[in-house]
């Protein structure tokens, strides 16, 4: 299925059912009164986080959910029938944005989570709420109100505790497949990578964090070079980076220009982002000797004056990697981020309805004459 992190939507909330003007009618009561009945409320749409959906690809056609409208009122006093609220599953990681106003009315963090993008309109009231001592038989009802119509824009950052970032055939994929189930495509040549590629690491008994795997960043991404830096949105909900380094890139490049290359894309995109914690991995020392490897690595960790961590890896022979896994896993332990969630986004029961509006007693003078 391809990959979409980027959808507009249409959500359209049911209006609210319309009052009844009636009138009590039976045998051997000629003054029975009024009975209309009250309209039912719109149906709301809401939008829930599923955890088994992985991208918005679903969006791609079904772009229009509406509500249905409450029904009228009737005679008796009987409501109308409200209408069903509607609810959109979303994979978690969505961003909902109004498109009109650029408001962000929510994001999906947590199973379980809904949240209200359009209200139901309210229900039109039934000649009965506009009773009065002075005027008995009103014959006026109230129209629902109609319900919210917005055009929606959802934007997909996976969620993830490890993000790998790097130039192309850096060997990210390698990585991914090597140290999760995850089976990213890889090739020998750049961009093999398309979409962002994430993946479960375990390190041990109920010990496991996922990583992603996002496309290969150049020179220029900032301004669209390559594959731009669309795809660096993912790594915003990331909260360990992991810039992969290889030691013998084809171009021949100095692996030094490389590293400030991207850390320099990182920062055209976010200054936040590109403050986080990164650690460097110097990829493929399997292709030359460890005096030859060591040599390289400490000249770049010289050259960068690079403080931060820094580890010796391949990929493809599986070397090191065990190390690498276990310090990462207890550095997303040490910083767990305490996540918590308003009450009204849970999976609960709605919130109560609005008040219903008093009518005022002094009606029209018309209404009087009728009565």
């Amino acid at each position: 299925m391809k990959f979409v992190d980027e959808a507009t939507i249409r959500v359209e909330a049911g209006d609210g059912g319309n009052g009844c003007v009636s009138f009590r009618r039976e045998r051997a009561i000629p003054f029975g009164g009024p009975d209309g009945g009250d309209g039912g409320d719109g149906g709301t749409v809401w939008v829930v986080s599923e955890p088994n959906l992985n991208s918005l690809a679903d969006f791609r056609f079904n772009r229009t959910f509406k509500a249905k409208r409450g029904e009228n009122g009737t005679g008796s006093d009987c409501k109308g029938a409200g209408g069903p609220d509607i609810e959109i599953p979303m994979p978690l990681g969505t961003q909902i944005f109004d498109v009109d106003t650029e408001e962000l009315i929510g994001e999906l963090t947590v199973k379980g989570q809904r949240i209200k993008v359009a209200a139901g309109g309210f229900h039109g009231l039934g000649n009965t709420r506009f009773k009065s001592s002075t005027n008995r038989a009103p014959r006026r009802a109230s129209p629902g109100s109609p319900g919210e119509r917005r055009e929606l824009r959802l934007e997909l950052s996976v969620l993830a505790d490890v993000g790998l970032l790097g130039m192309p055939n850096a060997g990210k994929s390698t990585l991914l497949g090597a140290v999760s189930a995850a089976r990213p495509k890889i090739a020998d040549y750049p961009f093999t990578t398309l979409y962002p590629q994430p993946g479960v690491v375990s390190v041990g008994m109920n010990r496991s964090f996922v990583m992603v795997d996002i496309p290969g960043i150049i020179e220029g991404a900032a301004e669209g070079a390559g594959l731009g830096i669309r795809f660096l949105k993912h790594l915003q909900r990331t909260r360990l980076l992991l810039h992969l380094v290889d030691i013998l890139p084809p171009d021949g490049g100095d692996i030094v220009e490389h590293i400030e290359t991207i850390n320099n894309e990182l920062n055209e995109f976010s200054e936040e982002l590109a403050g986080r914690e990164q650690w460097l991995l110097f990829n493929k020392i399997d292709l030359m000797t460890d005096e030859e490897s060591d040599a390289l690595i400490d000249d770049a960790i010289e050259r960068l004056g690079w403080t931060g961590r820094h580890y010796r890896i391949s990929a493809a022979a599986r070397r090191n990697l065990e190390p690498l896994c276990s310090h990462a896993m207890e550095w997303v332990e040490a910083h767990a981020p305490v996540r918590t969630v308003p009450d009204y986004t849970l999976l609960e029961d709605a919130p109560p309805a609005r008040p219903v509006a008093e009518p005022d007693d002094h009606d029209d003078a018309e209404d009087d004459l009728d009565a």
